[in-house]
């Protein structure tokens, strides 16, 4: 794998999300893993027409199987798929993503020159680079990239200011995310928070430095699912929490990740047992319970997470592990829904291929099998379910219930 810096940056409509989108984008790509990301910074054109607008410019680390060509084609491949048109020089554009440097390679061709050409005189490349790369050296200078900028100085470049916020469509809920301190389950939570919600948290240990800074450690229940009295000791805990509300949405997120760490080193028999503990059966118990004060009170939202290839199949250990598991949890979401509505609705997400801890760090062969695989030929994103969760919780999804909404990608399997 080769280390690559990269420069974001544009100057056309929604700059920031615009930005933001692409560095997702990045993040989703099989065989590239973003391993950090700059603030984003507002800085004048440099060049170009006169009285063009402001442009953002960040700066992003990745780690590549790509040779140096490769990696530019394919960063021009995502500019255009934002709408980058190149017709003046230097003129307004919603994105451009440069390849500033690319491991110690020095190259001069009539397509590419590394390292980027005049990254070292400009403060809108080092101000950003510099603060997620200020010990790496410039492959022709010799200096680091924090010397480089102590010598161009800082002048016209200044911090962006935050996007004002949207419209909450979770406002005044209270929301409980189980198996939210990391993964899927730690983006939904942080997604709902955004929103507007009351987030309560769960996971076997305390709330990660990470979460704290949205969400409440007072907010953050830990118990063992494994354990079916810590259950049920949740399902009245978390409800008392609300001070006599309630909770208004539950998100079934907790699962037991057999795939990496000791657990990817268990028996068959290990695996499915802490299986259906955890995602089978905690996920039926919570629910139930939680579900029926819900109805008794006359309103809520439950989501349970599935796995888009349960009905399908798929070969291998872990295929038939999670298809028995997750198929089981989307019939019940289907049965739990008839049984709750007309006051509770229940759905249930189906992820595809996630870029979860398991999708960093699999190698060349299922990261060609994702792109094959998946329509849009990249990998889904924990916030990409997030986006899901908070909709299906939302009043814009009043009419959903007793569905299995498949997150991934276009992939449609016979």
């Amino acid at each position: 794998m080769n280390n690559a810096y990269i420069g974001v940056g544009g100057n056309l409509g929604d700059r920031g999300a615009t930005l933001r989108a692409a560095v997702d984008r990045l993040r989703a790509e099989p065989g590239l893993q973003v391993r950090a990301v700059s603030r984003l910074y507002e800085t004048d054109p440099v060049g170009g027409p006169v009285g063009q607008p402001a442009f953002l410019n960040g700066a992003v680390a990745v780690v590549t199987e790509r040779s140096p060509a490769e990696l530019l084609t394919f960063l021009h491949q995502v500019e255009q798929q934002f709408g980058r048109i190149r017709t003046v020089k230097d003129g307004p554009r919603t994105l451009d993503l440069d390849l500033l440097l690319y491991d110690d390679c020095i190259l001069d061709s009539p397509t590419l020159t590394l390292p980027h050409p005049r990254m070292h005189e400009r403060a809108f490349v080092l101000v950003p680079l510099a603060e997620i790369a200020p010990t790496v050296r410039h492959p022709r200078t010799g200096q680091t990239i924090a010397e480089l900028l102590s010598h161009v100085g800082t002048a016209g470049v200044r911090e962006a200011t935050p996007p004002h916020p949207t419209t909450p469509e979770l406002a005044g809920l209270r929301v409980l995310v189980t198996g939210s301190t990391r993964g899927i389950g730690a983006a939904i939570a942080t997604a709902c928070a955004a929103h507007g919600a009351t987030v309560f948290t769960h996971g076997r240990q305390p709330l990660s430095a990470d979460l704290t800074a949205t969400i409440s450690p007072n907010q953050h229940f830990c118990a063992d699912f494994t354990d079916s009295a810590a259950v049920a000791r949740l399902a009245e805990d978390a409800w008392a929490a609300t001070d006599g509300a309630g909770l208004d949405v539950l998100i079934c997120n907790a699962g037991t990740d057999t795939l990496t760490g000791d657990a990817a080193q268990w028996s068959f028999a290990q695996k499915l047992q802490s299986l259906l503990a955890v995602d089978l059966q905690a996920t039926v118990y919570l629910s139930r319970a939680i579900g029926d004060k819900m109805k008794t009170r006359g309103h809520g939202v439950i989501l349970t997470i599935g796995w888009d290839q349960a009905e399908t199949g798929m070969e291998g250990d872990s295929g038939q592990l999670f298809a028995a598991v997750k198929g089981a949890i989307t019939c019940f979401t289907r049965s739990l829904a008839l049984s709750l509505a007309p006051a509770v609705r229940v759905n249930c997400i189906a992820p595809g291929w996630i870029r979860t801890a398991w999708g960093e760090t699999a190698s060349s062969l299922w990261q060609e099998r994702v792109r094959r695989e998946t329509p849009l030929g990249i990998w889904g994103l924990p916030e990409d379910i997030a986006a899901t969760a908070v909709w299906l919780a939302s009043p814009a999804a009043r009419f959903l219930t007793g569905q299995t909404i498949r997150v991934n990608g276009g992939a449609v399997r016979a």
